[in-house]
């Protein structure tokens, strides 16, 4: 199908963008790489009057690391992710989550705060923001302020976002050296959604997991942070007993949907398997 009518704005800057939001109200939106907004309108299921295009702000573009701080500013794309030497070596889950969101004509376009921002259940980096415990920059009329990725997330689609506001960048407080990570993601071909999966990052000392955070896609209306997941394995040698409690517990909190991707139960232990191995190599990349 074609969208209906709108008008479009391509402004330069935050100020002139968040201005074009509030005087459209409810009825416009703004378009980041497209990905999720440009489906809906091509099916009639959103049909905003106005359509704010923020590819050209360049402050909004950009990755760096100070005083034990990574930005990511909302529309870097998953391309650049991927590419970038700062996450390299202060973050890399986040490039290994990056390669396995559909293919690289999406992530040449796809943007990091689209992503985040737009409340999809299915996306990859809200989990992966909830395990970092990354903090969302929110900009409206009234100014900046930031909510944490944990807080965000309200329902699908639902997000903390107020009206008039834009997400302009994502905060992490940077992993310690040394730390183990890994993204896994079970789906049912390149390009596709998770049934499931699970990010995972680690802190050892001695042999012994000082630190654990563990968050699961896909399995819930939203993001899920697996707060007693990650306790379990805090303060153990990461032992059988330990991983079959996180797993448990990682389990436990999924509410996933019966659809194309299996039924809820089997979806629920594909999470199960996904925490299994993202402990595993989390471990072993650990150091």
């Amino acid at each position: 199908m074609i969208p209906g009518a709108f008008d479009y704005h391509r402004p330069e800057t935050v100020a002139e963008a968040v201005k074009l939001l509030a005087d459209g109200g409810e009825d416009a939106r703004v378009l980041a790489g497209g990905h999720s907004l440009i489906p809906m309108m091509k099916l009639r299921m959103a049909q905003p009057e106005t359509l704010i295009d923020l590819r050209h702000i360049d402050e909004l573009k950009g990755i760096d690391e100070a005083s034990g701080t990574i930005t990511i500013k909302a529309m870097t794309t998953q391309a650049e992710v991927i590419a970038s030497g700062v996450l390299a070596e202060h973050c890399p889950i986040l490039r290994e989550t990056a390669r396995q969101i559909a293919d690289p004509q999406i992530r040449n376009l796809g943007t990091i705060g689209g992503n985040v921002a737009n409340g999809d259940p299915g996306n990859d980096m809200p989990a992966l923001m909830q395990a970092l415990d990354a903090s969302y920059v929110l900009t409206g009329p009234s100014g900046g302020r930031e909510v944490k990725a944990r807080d965000f997330y309200e329902a699908a689609y639902f997000t903390a976002l107020a009206e008039g506001e834009v997400l302009t960048a994502i905060r992490i407080v940077t992993p310690p050296p040394g730390h183990g990570w890994a993204y896994e993601k079970q789906k049912r071909k390149i390009g596709d959604y998770a049934t499931a999966a699970a990010a995972v990052l680690l802190t050892l000392e001695g042999g012994t997991c000082t630190a654990a955070s563990i968050a699961l896609t896909n399995v819930a209306d939203t993001p899920l942070f697996a707060e007693a997941a990650g306790a379990a394995l805090a303060g153990t040698d990461l032992g059988e007993n330990a991983v079959n409690a996180a797993v448990a517990a990682a389990e436990s909190i999924c509410e996933p949907a019966e659809d194309g991707r299996g039924p809820a139960d089997f979806r629920t232990k594909v999470a199960g398997q996904m925490v299994r191995r993202g402990i595993a190599k989390a471990a072993s990349r650990a150091r």
